[in-house]
């Protein structure tokens, strides 16, 4: 008995039928970027010209995956960078502050050095450091030729240093008659100070001198018993205008 085949939709698709179908999914794949190992068995099946279209997707897919990681590289090249950009700009502004704190600290610094210095040239002393008045201000007797004491004494030994009590310039600096070597010196504040009966002077006429410089050492030159410096406070480089040394210097923190 002979078979006739099969007709309508059970009818097997012919061989050319397949292999076009199959070429054609190759081409959908290869659209959509799908790797080609993913293509249908029967696709690798087929030899001749589906063959070709394997060896066209391979290389489709090997020259899209290099230009993924081209890229990718370049993204990252990018990204280090922007993060070296951005790393050198924090350096550059952390070396900014560092450097306005360290100008800051120094400007402080030297505020503070002169505020000091201005502190210390405005600031007096005593003439002798560690003594005491051994003859007071307006004191009587027949030593002096006014009647009283135009100044007070300090306790010094011969040789002892002499201190300028505050800043000031050099007026007078020599033989002095019954003071014997003396120093008058014009204060900052317009008053004068006198320093008699020196043994020696260290500085001269016109000379600056500032609080505690040593302006000369004590003795007993002059009119004078022993010893001693005589101090004297003044309103004017004459005899005569002379004021409480006492009272001039507690004016200006000196206690004595």
């Amino acid at each position: 008995m002979a078979f006739t085949r099969a007709t309508g939709k059970h009818r097997a698709p012919s061989r050319m039928t397949r292999k076009k179908a199959n070429i054609a999914g190759v081409a959908a794949l290869a659209t959509t970027g799908v790797i080609g190992t993913l293509a249908s068995p029967a696709l690798a099946a087929d030899t001749g010209a589906a063959t070709v279209e394997d060896t066209g997707l391979t290389q489709i897919v090997a020259a899209d995956s290099l230009a993924e990681q081209i890229a990718d590289q370049a993204a990252a090249q990018q990204e280090e960078a922007a993060e070296a950009v951005a790393k050198a700009k924090a350096e550059a502004e952390a070396k900014r502050k560092a450097e306005a704190r360290a100008k800051e600290a120094r400007e402080a610094k030297e505020r503070a050095a002169r505020a000091a210095e201005r502190k210390r040239l405005n600031s007096f002393v005593a003439p002798i450091s560690h003594s005491y008045v051994s003859t007071g201000y307006k004191s009587g007797g027949a030593i002096w030729s006014s009647g009283s004491h135009t100044g007070i004494d300090f306790h010094a030994a011969s040789g002892t240093t002499v201190h300028a009590v505050g800043s000031g310039t050099v007026v007078e600096a020599g033989w002095g008659g019954a003071y014997g070597n003396n120093i008058v010196i014009k204060m900052k504040d317009g008053s004068y100070t006198q320093y008699g009966h020196l043994s020696s002077i260290g500085v001269s006429v016109g000379q600056s001198v500032t609080p505690g410089q040593q302006i000369g050492l004590s003795g007993a030159t002059g009119n004078t018993t022993g010893p001693h410096l005589h101090f004297e406070a003044r309103t004017s480089p004459e005899y005569g205008s002379d004021i409480n040394p006492v009272a001039y210097l507690r004016a200006h923190g000196v206690s004595v």
